[in-house]
């Protein structure tokens, strides 16, 4: 069973960095693709940055980019997203996600429709 465990958010000024970590485990199979998502309030959750655990390819959504990294540490079994520039748009719940790569995903790397498996979330509040 896979279970994917948010921590590390919390309340930052603008301007500021959070890294956010996700504990994962019953991740059996041998290649998956790893996200981090984002959902405000009153808004369709967003995909942040993704990674395939084969190689380590990542991607970004275009407002983070150059602000945020996604990586892993595989003996840790952890997925983290380092954030830093934060602005008070990236205020949102924060959910790690993860799905089997035994299908190349393409275009729908960033798209939720993609992942089988999430977090419970954790709340990253960027004040101006």
């Amino acid at each position: 069973q896979v279970q994917l465990v948010e921590s590390g958010g919390g309340s930052v000024q603008a301007g500021g960095s959070l890294r956010l970590s996700c504990a994962a485990s019953g991740l059996t199979y041998s290649t998956y693709y790893l996200a981090w998502f984002r959902q405000a309030p009153g808004k369709e959750r967003e995909g942040v940055a993704a990674l395939y655990t084969n190689g380590g390819s990542t991607y970004y959504a275009d407002s983070v980019k150059g602000r945020f990294t996604i990586s892993q540490d595989n003996a840790k079994n952890t997925l983290y997203l380092e954030m830093n520039s934060l602005k008070p748009e990236d205020t949102a719940m924060y959910y790690c996600a993860a799905t089997e790569a035994n299908l190349w995903v393409g275009s729908r790397i960033l798209s939720s429709s993609a992942y089988n498996y999430w977090g419970q979330g954790t709340q990253v509040t960027v004040s101006s």
